[in-house]
């Protein structure tokens, strides 16, 4: 006759996962979470096995089109710290059994938040309930735009880390400094530098025996505000040769490009976002001394100007001539990018801003994307000038 091991009468700890998913992967009430997470608990044997499924259910989100950031944005934005922490520990134990996927995907990999080896450790009831929240999560992930071009092979970006780096620091100064016009003369500066290597590597890709194609990238756009955010993302994409389209249930953006022009429109919306939020703090600040309180809706206008305001002034920098030479060049990457965003998304709907109705708002916010504009591109050739 046997006996009963580690709270499992059949003294299988597969078995008795099944049952805890079972029980609470499939339902929505807490009732049935309690139920997976006290058989859970009550065997320290199924731990192995829990993780082991842990890392078939991120495998699971990889084939459905979801990137590290992806999961790890959706769980903090639906769950707590604790589950953020748990998927990415699931994610680095998933990743020495996963394939190569390029150096994006590596850099994502490397942002992943660390354990907390101060934390207090939960007891076994409690850190199951944590663990079949996450899973529940994961489960139901729907499937994404795959990124990856079927039709094209990985290939290794040729940007040129000099200027990147160049970029980085110019806008990480504009960021940083108090006063607006020298930011805008530094991310102005850093807009050409965009322009000029954009032209760069498109030259050399019209040059190279294999031409490159377009990829694609997702870009958080989170609440609150997030269509002023997302306004202010697409405006961006559009003048860097891309193309963004904006999932607001998920907060994100794809933005798809030449792998150079993604990474600028990354570095640049970063920083206008920086920008504009510090820029929306002092007239806040200007606001409540002048005997009005902080409101949501200055907030929403203001971030709605900027992004309006700078949209204006970006495509006017997109609109900079160029000598015929180079006209063939950027139109056919042109007509790339078109065609990867109309296969990853035959249908697309637009959406109107909401909720901009703060006067003050929408002049300070309009004021603040004059003083973080970018400027004009210079002339661009094929030929040295």
């Amino acid at each position: 006759m046997s006996s009963s091991k580690n709270g499992d009468p059949h003294g299988d700890p597969a078995g008795t996962v099944d049952r805890a998913f079972r029980a609470a992967l499939y339902a929505d009430d807490d009732t049935a979470l309690d139920t997976g997470a006290s058989l859970l608990a009550a065997d320290p044997a199924t731990d192995a096995e829990l993780a082991r499924r842990g890392a078939e259910f991120v495998a699971q989100a990889w084939r459905r089109g979801w990137q590290p950031a992806d999961v790890v944005r959706i769980v903090r934005r639906e769950l707590d710290g604790t589950h953020v922490r748990l998927a990415g520990a699931l994610i680095r134990a998933q990743a020495p059994d996963d394939r190569p996927r390029g150096p994006r995907w590596t850099a994502q990999l490397a942002q992943l938040e660390e354990p907390d080896e101060h934390a207090a450790r939960a007891d076994r009831f409690t850190h199951a309930t944590v663990v079949l929240e996450l899973y529940r999560l994961l489960l139901r992930l729907p499937a994404l735009e795959p990124l990856e071009d079927p039709r094209s092979g990985h290939r290794e970006h040729r940007g040129d880390a000099r200027t990147l780096g160049r970029i980085r620091a110019l806008l990480a100064k504009a960021e940083a400094t108090g006063y607006p016009e020298e930011a805008e003369a530094l991310t102005a500066k850093a807009q050409e530098l965009m322009a000029r290597h954009s032209v760069d590597e498109a030259l050399l890709d019209a040059r190279a025996p294999a031409k490159d194609t377009p990829g694609a990238c997702r870009i958080g756009v989170e609440p609150p505000y997030e269509q002023a955010k997302a306004v202010l993302l697409d405006a961006v994409a559009t003048a860097n040769h891309c193309r963004a389209v904006w999932n607001e249930p998920f907060a994100f953006s794809t933005v798809v490009g030449f792998e150079g022009d993604l990474v600028a429109v990354e570095l640049l919306y970063t920083s206008l976002l920086v920008q504009a939020q510090s820029a929306m703090a002092k007239a806040e600040a200007a606001q409540r001394a002048g005997g009005r309180g902080r409101t949501k809706t200055f907030r929403q206008s203001f971030l709605a100007a900027y992004a309006h305001r700078v949209g204006d002034r970006l495509r006017t920098a997109a609109e900079a001539p160029v000598t015929d030479d180079l006209l063939p060049v950027l139109a056919s990457r042109e007509v790339a990018v078109t065609d990867r965003t109309e296969r990853m998304f035959p249908r697309t709907t637009t959406t109107r801003l909401r909720g901009v109705s703060d006067e003050a708002g929408w002049t300070e916010g309009a004021r603040a994307a004059d003083r973080a504009q970018v400027g004009n591109r210079p002339r661009l050739s094929l030929r040295p000038e």
